[in-house]
């Protein structure tokens, strides 16, 4: 007797997880997703130096990421898993075409066509609803060499689910075994120090 009663409880028991597990299924569905770097009007990565002579600005728009990011049952992000990211380096455009092939070849753009960077970790911290800062350390790789870098981004979820990210970062052109380049037989000559800026769109 007592064995059927456990039995029909044990049965029971099954079935209670059982339903539980179908009608969480949805928000286990939205817990995570693949989502991948859009073209946008906005969308860009921009590098900014100096020289002696003036500041310059290059813009890339050859841009390539996808990353999964995680959700609560709430909708709010918790986390992020794994990111990659790559820029077309002859994408890279100033308002001089000199300068542009310039830094191609400072930065053997033929060999290593791409930089590239992974993330390696992440943790997220909400600062308002919808709005994140994401402490993100990864890998970096500029002309073959890979360095450990650290960013703080800032994450904004948008209405349509998307998810919009920026943020800035200070390198050095020396890290990556890149000699400042010069330009007009030496007369400019680019500084050692980099920012580089970013604004991305991400979307399932």
């Amino acid at each position: 007797m007592k064995t059927k009663i456990f039995k029909k409880a044990a049965r029971a028991i099954t079935g209670i997880i059982a339903v539980a597990i179908l009608l969480s299924a949805p928000q286990l569905l939205k817990a995570q997703g693949n989502y991948k770097l859009v073209a946008a009007k906005d969308v860009a990565v921009k590098v900014l130096g100096s020289s002696n002579v003036h500041d310059w600005v290059m813009t890339a728009t050859g841009l390539e990421s996808q990353g999964e990011f995680k959700f609560d049952a709430q909708n709010e992000l918790t986390g992020l898993t794994s990111l990659n990211f790559s820029v077309d380096v002859k994408s890279l455009k100033s308002e001089h075409a000199s300068m542009d092939d310039r830094t191609y070849k400072t930065i053997s753009a033929d060999k290593y066509p791409k930089v590239v960077y992974k993330l390696t970790s992440a943790t997220v911290t909400t600062t308002a609803k919808g709005k994140y800062l994401i402490k993100t350390k990864g890998e970096l790789t500029i002309a073959g060499v890979t360095q450990p870098i650290s960013m703080d981004v800032n994450a904004v979820l948008n209405a349509d689910n998307s998810i919009s990210c920026t943020g800035s970062e200070k390198l050095k052109l020396t890290d990556y075994k890149i000699d400042p380049p010069s330009f007009l037989l030496g007369a400019m000559k680019v500084t050692n120090d980099l920012t580089i800026q970013f604004n991305l769109l991400f979307k399932k």
